[in-house]
């Protein structure tokens, strides 16, 4: 069994649930594979795909665990792990299929409290069976060769006074290699996992900020105008100042920037990157905040896009120069840079829902400050752009 705890997920698809139970309990949604990089999936994997998919059902949180969670992440409500408790993953939920070329098709769909908890072990379960069905000569050195290089990695990083948490679950190599990726990188500079499991094993803070699927709801039940503003106020009332870190790309950072006015800019801690060049997204951020008459040193760049060291400390050096602070998720570069091996370049993204229950599924789409990360069906993308006035 590849996942073996409920908490072997990323704290911010748990925040977001017991935000939905909350305010959407109703809502319904629908996600999508979609595969970036066009790989064929080998013989045998839908099969050994539909095993994992139906052990997953097996898993509950145990006592221990929500003694964790209620220690660890006060801004869970007892009444938030309680229904946790009492979760279960539905297999019957989840479409999972290939075709005689090698192609994943996968849909998941249901209700969005639900629902959900599906992507983050999805994919983990995806990228480890697809490694798992190649052949892979000499693969135990390679791994070994890894997790050394992990631990340069973590030293370059020591050295350079760069703080950072891994954000490594989705495109892991497998559990296997991120505990052991996780028990190389100790040190303390190392401050946190988006992995609830790998966070309890090590004693490292759980880190999490909001997904951008909370933002593309919010567009399909409030329109595309205020979509971020609605998402921001909605996370607030849930949390009350917790998880401060607002997600900037959705629909382009300069569209969320036209929303993120003083209440919210003084409400939020920071804003995390996770697409375009955040060099400029920083000097951008800077000029927001200073625009608005906010001290950039009061607040927090959270950087998480397809980060190495070298970027990191060169973000790092920025960012002291620009007056604001800053902390990197690092993700695939620590859990899945083996020599030979090209991590998946995938996604799961929600492709639909109907916010209030009712017949007739709503479009989503989500439009990246890197074009090619754009998702929906494209004419839907092309209104969105066209009702936002993005060229």
């Amino acid at each position: 069994m590849i996942i073996n705890s409920i908490l072997d997920t990323d704290l911010y698809k748990v925040t977001q649930q017991q935000a939905i139970c909350q305010l959407y309990p109703h809502a319904q949604a629908r996600y999508t594979f979609i595969n970036r990089g066009e790989t064929p999936f080998p013989k045998g994997f839908e099969k050994a795909l539909n095993d994992q998919i139906r052990m997953l059902s097996k898993l509950q949180l145990t006592d221990e665990e929500a003694k964790w969670l209620q220690e660890k992440c006060p801004f869970l409500t007892p009444v938030f792990i309680d229904f946790l408790k009492g979760y279960r993953y539905n297999p019957k939920e989840v479409l999972a299929q290939t075709t005689s070329k090698g192609e994943l098709c996968l849909d998941i769909t249901g209700p969005w409290y639900r629902t959900v908890l599906w992507e983050v072990p999805l994919m983990a379960i995806i990228s480890e069976l697809y490694f798992k069905l190649q052949d892979s000569p000499n693969i135990t050195s390679r791994l070994n060769d890894a997790r050394h290089k992990a631990s340069i990695k973590s030293m370059k990083m020591l050295n350079a006074n760069i703080k950072f948490a891994d954000f490594g679950t989705r495109r892991r190599y497998s559990e296997h290699h991120h505990d052991g990726i996780i028990s190389y990188l100790q040190n303390p500079n190392l401050v946190g996992s988006s992995n609830m499991y790998f966070a309890k094993a090590y004693n490292l803070k759980p880190i999490g900020t909001q997904a951008h699927e909370w933002i593309m709801f919010h567009a399909a039940k409030y329109g595309y105008g205020d979509a971020n503003r609605m998402a921001m106020k909605k996370w607030v009332d849930v949390f009350h100042g917790n998880l401060g870190i607002a997600l900037s790309d959705t629909f382009t950072t300069d569209i969320f920037l036209k929303s993120f006015g003083l209440e919210y800019a003084k409400l939020f801690d920071g804003v995390r990157q996770d697409s375009g060049d955040p060099f400029e997204f920083a000097g951008k951020i800077v000029d927001h905040y200073e625009y608005l008459g906010i001290d950039p040193r009061s607040k927090t760049i959270v950087f998480s896009d397809s980060l190495n060291p070298t970027k990191a400390i060169q973000l790092d050096a920025l960012c002291k120069t620009l007056d604001i602070k800053c902390s990197f998720g690092i993700g695939t570069n620590l859990t899945n840079d083996i020599e030979g091996i090209k991590p998946l370049n995938m996604v799961i993204k929600m492709s639909h829902c109907k916010p209030y229950g009712e017949n007739g599924w709503l479009p989503v789409v989500k439009l990246s400050d890197t074009p090619s990360k754009h998702t929906g069906h494209p004419e839907e993308v092309a209104l969105c752009k066209k009702l936002l006035r993005i060229s």
